[in-house]
């Protein structure tokens, strides 16, 4: 094979460096940690990172495992171009590179017929989903593929995009940062093309849907929809396009992103559903949960005098009803009350207010997780192999690639945190022994003598967490199935009994004085591979349990959408004994994966994130221990170097290093092993620094290698680092001194400060007591010295309750009663109170009302319980006219002239022969009454000549005038019916100053007919108003009953 070599350009595009390029060394580092002389050390791994990352050099292998640096910019390294240079190259031959794995592992599934895997690993932040999307695309370009296949590797990208906007969000490490763990099987069929794939997701974090982190955001998709829906989709969904109006939103205060456009990603998920293959009905259904999930987190709760708890959002319980597609009332009953079963009984209790929202998220959390459930499974069906025929499990191989959650070491660590730390530990366990079991079978294989190497085994802290009966998810499953109420606490205290000795467990109770500053009492600390962590227990088991009440998953069952009818099956909120709890269920699923990936040849690819602040060019190497430290990349560099630092193929190593013999120059004909043992024989190799395989040579001293490799050591200037260590260490130590003195004096002053000020608040309680017990003595006294302070104290109590209860209207009689002492006081002040409202109240009333109110007066005064008719006249204004000013006749004006009409009402009038009814106007004037006919006035009637007015006291409106009966201008007495015989009988006596003559009879009204005849009106009740000539000629009014209804 034949070396191609490539140097840098001076436009700092990537460089590809060979090995053999010795004099680069000091810019660039090493490409392969397992070269560096004092690979012991930290600092010369942290170094070697440095160089590379400064030269744009984001890949370097220990032996076949890649570990990649996040740049945090573009690198032109990922073209097309490059895919080709590396397609078929062997691993070594050319620098490091994700696509040299990626196509490593291709060429391995394809010659030895057998599963891989790629194990991606590393901080949030640093890059693991980007490593992954690169190895997809490698696979999707290089691959051999037609129309059908083509398809399928298009699908595999776009499977990412979807998964990433329901499942990443914004963190404080990372704007994109997934929240759940994954592993996806590409398949590959017998001629190398990929056919379908299979995705297993673990742990969503679905906390993150109901609270965020100051600083973090909640899943991308809720953003990309209310900024990239259009407006009709966010009028369907009843959603508005701020962030800021939904609570589930508002918590991390970080509703947009400088880095992210949410409007352009909203588009990339839309098409990327599209070419998945989810109909329009499925997006719609997927977006209607979305949506209603914003709802859910806006329905809000009051509470009633007796504790119980309503929803006082309605709007957004009719909104949610709809887009989850479940009935209101039920949901509404579901949110606010828990069903009980016991002996067969079901109960229904209410539920308290802080119940209530715990029931809420607890369905936001559900919904939404089980919704991404039914996505992963929707999208293992489309990217299922369509075509029977050519796949065949038993010819075909796969390629795994695990994304999974870094070690987390957070400020507040907590449910999350345990489990993604318990996967790591079980992933690096897989590691060291996979990593161990490689070296053993290739020196096996070799016929080389395998010296062990001695590693910790973290197997302790993994039966810690997970054996039977004895480990923490053991425990905290007993805790949470428990009979009782339990607690969080309960179940700290029980880990404490059971684990107090374990050497990698620690609580505040078995602590040392110095651990116990550091920790709480409600936090337990597990002495991980990577380091130390403390867990805070609050809440660990309602995370663990992350149960949903009954009824409302009996609700959810009966939802119209589907995806959430078959993400809540039905039967499913029947009660059962045994609920399998999160932590149970994730140990059992990484159990499950740790058997796949041991089934798998495994490559791996370690993430590194260069600093926290995402820049470029930025190397925080604090940071960047930390994380070699947990990935165990020191130890895997001891491993390789603890055999040989370096082994390579006899091909390989001859077609190498064959110009440093003139015997191997230019060309070698001969066997490769005889090849190999001219060239090293040439080169001094001592018999202790290297060994013949089979097919490989194994060398172990970096110095064989790299006989300049002395220059590049740097030196440590030892007594100048002593020096610094003992005056950092006095200067912290006397630092220390001072502001314990100075905490001490300032605690002591303010301590003093405090005891005086108590001590002198308590001399004075204790004096206005016994002033008051004294006055309370003396109370029947004079006003002394003895009873002052309580007396005041009664006046001004009494004052200022009087203050706040004084009557507000004149119609409230209401008054505080009193002490004797203060009695004649407060009969003075309620008077001066009341004349003080009365002048109010009589300035406010307007004349339009004065005059209101002078006429109803009158009007009580006339009719009140005289007339049966009165009571309903009392609601009624009376108006200034009954009749409009068109009604009245011009000419009837004209004929009055000066005497302007002052009230008109329309009336019937009884001739004093036959009692005919005639309809007629009654227009009242200053001086005197007309009744008009038309156009034409019938009939004067004078004020001075009135004599009376009569009328019966039942419910009928007639009225009769008496006139004088010598009077030759009148033909007798008026009598007249009216619908508003109140309002037109207390106008005319007031304007005929004729208010005492005003008469109610209670059965008959005798009138005078022409020339002093007498005429009879009797009234009776009947069941409605009748007017009709009775017996011996009277006239015989029937007048409706009253209605007491």
């Amino acid at each position: 094979m034949r070396y191609q070599g490539r140097e840098v350009d001076i436009e700092g595009r990537v460089r590809l460096v060979m090995e053999s390029a010795l004099t680069a060394r000091d810019r660039v580092g090493v490409q392969d940690f397992v070269l560096l002389e004092n690979y012991t050390s930290e600092a010369a791994f942290i170094e070697n990172l440095r160089r590379r990352l400064r030269e744009n050099l984001v890949y370097t292998y220990i032996g076949s495992v890649l570990v990649s640096v996040n740049p945090y910019k573009d690198l032109e390294i990922y073209s097309k171009q490059q895919m080709e240079r590396y397609r078929g190259v062997c691993f070594y031959d050319i620098a490091p590179h994700i696509y040299a794995l990626s196509d490593n592992a291709y060429r391995a599934l394809r010659t030895q017929r057998k599963d891989q895997c790629i194990l991606i690993s590393g901080e949030s932040g640093a890059g693991k989903t980007e490593a992954c999307k690169k190895i997809l695309l490698y696979y999707t370009v290089t691959c051999p593929t037609n129309d059908d296949f083509a398809a399928i590797g298009s699908r595999l990208l776009q499977s990412n995009q979807v998964l990433e906007a329901f499942g990443n969000a914004k963190t404080l490490r990372n704007d994109n940062a997934s929240r759940f763990g994954k592993y996806m099987d590409v398949q590959f069929d017998f001629k190398g093309a990929p056919v379908g794939a299979h995705i297993l997701d673990y742990l969503l974090e679905k906390s993150r849907v109901v609270h965020q982190n100051h600083g973090e955001r909640n899943f991308h998709i809720f953003y990309q929809l209310l900024d990239g829906g259009d407006d009709n989709l966010l009028n369907t969904l009843d959603l508005q396009r701020n962030p800021q109006n939904y609570q589930y939103l508002v918590k991390g205060n970080c509703p947009r992103l400088s880095s992210v456009s949410d409007k352009n990603n909203w588009k990339v998920v839309m098409k990327a559903l599209s070419v998945i293959g989810f109909t329009e009905k499925e997006v719609e259904n997927l977006l209607n949960i979305i949506a209603g999930v914003l709802h859910l987190g806006n329905v809000q709760f009051g509470e009633g005098e007796e504790g119980e708890t309503y929803i006082t959002t309605e709007t957004q319980m009719s909104n949610l009803a709809k887009l989850l597609g479940v009935d209101g009332l039920a949901l509404r009953e579901a949110l606010t009350h828990r069903k009980l079963t016991a002996n067969a009984e079901e109960m229904i209790s209410p539920l308290n207010f802080e119940q209530a929202e715990s029931v809420r998220d607890a369905l936001a959390k559900a919904v939404y997780g089980r919704t991404f459930t039914w996505l992963v499974q929707k999208i293992n069906e489309l990217l299922a192999p369509k075509d029977v025929l050519n796949y065949n499990r038993k010819s075909c191989c796969v390629i795994g690639l695990l994304d999974i959650y870094g070690f987390e070491v957070l400020h507040h660590n907590s449910f999350e945190q345990f489990c993604i730390n318990y996967c790591n530990e079980k992933l690096h366990q897989l590691f060291i022994d996979l990593t161990l079991k490689s070296e053993q079978e290739d020196y096996e294989t070799e016929g080389i003598t395998w010296e062990m190497v001695k590693y910790f085994d973290n197997k302790i802290i993994c039966d810690l967490i997970e054996e039977k009966h004895k480990g923490i998810i053991s425990i905290l499953d007993e805790e949470c199935l428990g009979p009782g109420e339990t607690w969080d606490a309960s179940f700290l205290e029980k880990l404490e009994d059971t684990l107090s000795d374990h050497p990698h467990f620690v609580t505040h109770k078995s602590a040392n004085g110095k651990t116990r500053r550091v920790m709480s009492k409600e936090e337990f600390r597990l002495l991980h591979y990577a380091g130390e962590v403390n867990y805070d227990v609050n809440s660990f088991l309602d995370k663990n349990r992350d149960m949903l009440n009954w009824n409302l998953k009996e609700v959810m069952c009966q939802s119209d959408n589907p995806i959430l009818r078959h993400s809540f099956r039905t039967g499913e909120g029947i009660y059962h004994k045994g609920p399998e709890m999160v932590a149970t269920k994730f140990k059992n699923d990484l159990k499950k994966l740790v058997e796949i990936l041991k089934s798998k040849q495994p490559s791996y690819v370690r993430c590194i994130k260069p600093n926290d602040a995402k820049q470029p060019e930025r190397f925080d190497e604090v940071l960047v221990r930390h994380q070699v430290k947990y990935l165990g990349l020191g130890e895997t560099v001891r491993v390789r170097r603890a055999g040989f630092a370096y082994r390579r193929t006899f091909e390989a190593f001859l077609q190498r290093y064959k110009p440093l013999c003139p015997e191997t120059w230019p060309n070698w004909y001969g066997s490769l092993e005889d090849g190999v043992s001219i060239l090293v024989n040439h080169l001094g190799y001592k018999p202790e620094e290297y060994k013949l395989g089979r097919s490989k040579i194994f060398i172990r001293f970096h110095k064989t290698l790299f006989i300049t490799e002395d220059a590049l050591e740097a030196k440590r200037p030892d007594m100048a680092l002593a020096l610094q260590t003992s005056w950092r260490g006095y200067r912290e130590r006397s630092k220390y001194q001072r502001i314990r003195h100075a905490v001490i004096v300032i605690q002591s002053a303010w301590r003093g400060m405090k005891a005086r000020r108590r001590a002198k608040r308590r001399r004075q309680a204790a004096e206005l007591i016994r002033r008051f017990i004294k006055g309370f003595i003396y109370r029947h006294e004079e006003y002394c010295a003895e009873n002052k302070y309580f007396l005041d104290h009664i006046r001004y109590s009494f004052l200022k309750n009087l203050r706040k209860n004084l009557p507000e209207t004149v119609l409230d009689k209401s008054w505080p009663t009193a002490p004797p002492l203060l009695a004649e006081a407060s009969d003075h002040l309620r008077r001066l109170h009341m004349r003080n409202m009365v002048r109010k109240y009589c300035r406010r009333v307007q004349p339009e009302w004065k005059k209101q109110m002078v006429h109803k007066v009158v009007a009580s005064e006339l009719f009140k319980d005289q007339k049966d008719s009165y009571p309903q006249s009392v609601g009624r204004l009376f108006l200034d006219s009954r009749l409009e000013q068109e009604q009245i006749s011009l000419k009837v004006i004209q004929t009055l002239g000066n005497d302007k009409v002052q009230y008109g009402v329309p009336v019937i009038k009884y001739d004093r022969r036959g009692f005919k009814p005639r309809p007629r106007q009654l227009l009242l004037t200053n001086t005197f009454a007309v009744l008009v006919e038309r156009t034409k006035i019938k009939q004067r009637i004078d004020y001075a000549a009135l004599t009376g007015i009569s009328l019966s006291s039942l419910r009928d409106g007639m009225v009769v005038l008496h006139l004088p009966s010598d009077d030759i201008k009148q033909k007798g007495d008026v009598v007249l019916h009216c619908n508003h015989v109140i309002e037109l009988v207390t106008k005319l006596s007031m304007m005929a100053t004729k208010v005492n003559y005003v008469n109610i009879s209670p059965g008959s009204i005798k009138f005078t007919v022409a020339r002093g005849k007498q005429g009879v009106i009797d009234f009776v009740r009947g069941s409605e108003l009748k007017v009709s000539k009775g017996k011996r000629g009277h006239l015989l009014v029937t007048s409706p009953r009253i209605d007491n209804t």
